[in-house]
């Protein structure tokens, strides 16, 4: 929408007024010469000592230009720091004499023809000098700078002048070309907006009974889990316009202009409804009123926020307008925005399982030319915490891990060294360890490898490796889970912990002392006993209480440290806390140790020390460890 004529007209009469002062100080400072005015007596005295070059005379003065370095210094003018800083500063020449009333003017010429001075009736004119630089280049840069200002005020949504005008994007109905069929992993989140497709589509059939769609849909989930594939697969599916914006560009320095691009972006929808309004990442726009430092009615977060819940409560879901948002920090956002009646329905979209970790697989894997032995399920096994993202990336580096090699199609092992890739880090083929650190690293996966076999229910492991990765990775054992799990038995813990320390355990039985190669293992281990004692209720001393609620969000994934927080338990409670986390510890550190001491022979007859001298191969480990039959093989693979 353009501004309004009075508005253009404002504005051109503003612009002319500066540049008509522009131009006159550009005449007056820096264009007008410079000239002295001297008397009759010093004009003598330079022309008897040859200082003239030439002059000019007239009826009522005598003008003329000075030889270098014959006049004295001017007055000094406001001009004079403007010609510094643009570099146009020259040495004053130009003089001008007043005639004395009757003098001689025989005599003047006399002299001037003695010391051989140029002299005229008049000087010479640079009248079209001046017009061309004092006037004609200036108006000609002034015009064409109005005429592009003229055209950015005319124009789109974030031109200058136009602070107010929404900076969405918007997708017409030939341009999306996303469909729920490209969507795979999420299935209850599309059944989720299935309605509000079928809404768009045929809005008489909800408005037969007197029912309404719901206003707004707000997509909640980890990052990289499809909440904005979602939102275009609706529009998509629907065939609607969308409008789509992110959340901080409704913000500005200027309090209320995010309130104005927001009653714009409502205004503009309206015009071509029904259509989709989609706000990706909510939080920067919709966070709770109140808090912080500068929280207040004046602040412009909170101005916008609240245009934005005016616009919600003022629009009529018959109308054919339904509005989406997707955000990563749900417990951030204000109460108002969450009630019933703006949006309406909270969708999860998180982490998909092994089913849909393999639904998406197969949806990139389209585009990837495979080997016969690439098997959807295999990979989805390796992969379990994948988000949608995570896995597109994952089929993409196994491609380029296929093409680095020069290979005809991608095969199951490119996959498998993508999932290693991603999982542990880049693999540092050209850092070199000395021999003795090289056998503490495979003895310390070995002992990782051998608990995990004499344990029940444990992952089984998949690969053991020497080979570093990452920032300070020296060597890794992968275990390949089954199956999803989504509970665990204090037992279970116990083991898990007991396989995170064996690594240790192995160091501590071979060699008699410990290295710092288990300090993430220690951080692991110290992190689920931490947890078993303050959130699972697993201390019989502390019993079946809560001490600590699970301070994890969408942003903070299972592997990194939670956001620090106050206790709210006595000094006395935590020092029995710290007592029981040392207990479990030390307890699964033993039955590592144990486990280890049982089947101490194992290790030197099964190659974790013929392994340092060999680039790779493959090691049978015994099947008869606490009476485990599950006989897998574990590739060592040593630098």
């Amino acid at each position: 929408m353009k501004p309004r004529l009075s508005q253009r007209i404002q504005f051109s009469l503003a612009y002319a007024l500066v540049v008509v002062v522009l131009l006159s100080l550009l005449q007056s400072w820096l264009l007008a010469p410079r000239t002295i005015e001297l008397p009759m007596s010093k004009f003598l005295d330079l022309l008897r000592a040859d200082k003239i070059e030439r002059v000019a005379l007239t009826e009522k003065e005598i003008r003329g230009v000075a030889k270098p370095g014959a006049l004295p210094p001017p007055p000094a003018m406001p001009g004079d720091r403007l010609r510094q800083l643009l570099g146009s500063e020259e040495e004053v020449r130009v003089f001008s004499v007043t005639r004395i009333p009757g003098v001689d003017e025989q005599r003047i010429v006399a002299e001037l023809e003695q010391h051989h001075v140029e002299f005229a009736g008049r000087i010479e004119t640079t009248f079209w000098k001046d017009l061309l630089f004092g006037w004609v280049i200036p108006l000609g840069i002034m015009v064409g700078i109005w005429m592009f200002l003229m055209r950015r005020v005319g124009g789109g949504p974030t031109q200058a002048l136009s602070f107010g005008r929404s900076k969405h994007k918007i997708y017409d109905r030939k341009e999306l070309k996303t469909t729920f069929n490209d969507v795979a992993g999420v299935d209850e989140a599309k059944a989720e907006l299935i309605e509000l497709v079928d809404f768009l589509k045929n809005p008489k059939k909800y408005q037969r009974l007197g029912g309404r769609i719901p206003k707004g849909a707000l997509l909640v989930g980890p990052p990289g889990t499809g909440k904005t594939l979602l939102a275009k697969a609706v529009a998509g599916e629907a065939k609607v316009p969308f409008f789509s914006i992110s959340g901080s560009e409704f913000v500005e320095m200027f309090v209320g202009v995010g309130a104005a691009r927001v009653r714009d972006l409502f205004q503009q929808a309206h015009q071509q409804a029904p259509a989709i309004i989609f706000i990706d990442e909510l939080d920067a726009l919709g966070r709770a009123r109140g808090i912080g430092p500068y929280a207040g009615g004046h602040d412009e977060k909170e101005q916008t926020l609240n245009q934005l819940l005016v616009e919600l409560d003022g629009f009529d879901s018959r109308s054919g307008l339904v509005i989406l948002a997707a955000t990563n920090r749900p417990e951030i956002l204000d109460p108002a925005l969450l009630r019933a009646g703006r949006f309406d329905r909270q969708v999860l979209v998180d982490r998909p399982d092994k089913k849909g970790r393999v639904q998406i697989l197969q949806v990139h894997m389209k585009r990837v030319k495979l080997a016969p032995d690439v098997d959807a399920e295999k990979v989805a096994a390796l992969t379990p915490g994948f988000t949608g993202a995570d896995l597109a990336n994952l089929v993409n580096e196994a491609a380029l891990l296929a093409t680095r090699r020069g290979a005809d199609a991608t095969s199951m092992a490119d996959f498998g060294n993508a999932v290693e890739r991603i999982v542990a880090g880049l693999e540092k083929k050209n850092r070199l360890l000395n021999p003795r650190e090289r056998e503490i690293v495979a003895y310390h996966e070995m002992g990782h490898a051998l608990v995990a076999l004499a344990l029940p229910g444990v992952d089984p492991v998949h690969k053991v490796s020497i080979i570093p990765r990452g920032i300070g990775s020296l060597g890794y054992t992968i275990q390949r889970p089954t199956e999803d799990r989504f509970l665990m038995t204090r037992e279970e813990l116990e083991n898990k912990m007991a396989v995170a320390l064996g690594g240790r355990a192995a160091e501590w039985i071979v060699f008699g002392h410990l290295s710092t190669g288990a300090a993430d293992d220690l951080r692991r281990v110290t992190d689920i006993a931490r947890s078993m004692v303050t959130r699972y209720g697993m201390s019989e001393k502390l019993g079946n209480v809560a001490y600590d609620r699970d301070p994890r969000t969408f942003l903070t994934g299972p592997d990194l440290p939670p956001p620090p927080r106050d206790r709210d338990y006595a000094e006395k409670t935590a020092a029995t806390v710290d007592e029981e986390v040392r207990a479990i510890v030390e307890k699964a550190f033993q039955r590592s140790t144990n486990r280890r001491r049982n089947h101490r022979e194992l290790l030197p007859n099964n190659g974790a020390v013929d392994v340092i001298h060999r680039r790779s191969g493959t090691t049978p480990v015994s099947a008869k460890v606490a009476g485990d039959r599950r006989a897998p093989k574990i590739a060592l693979l040593a630098p």
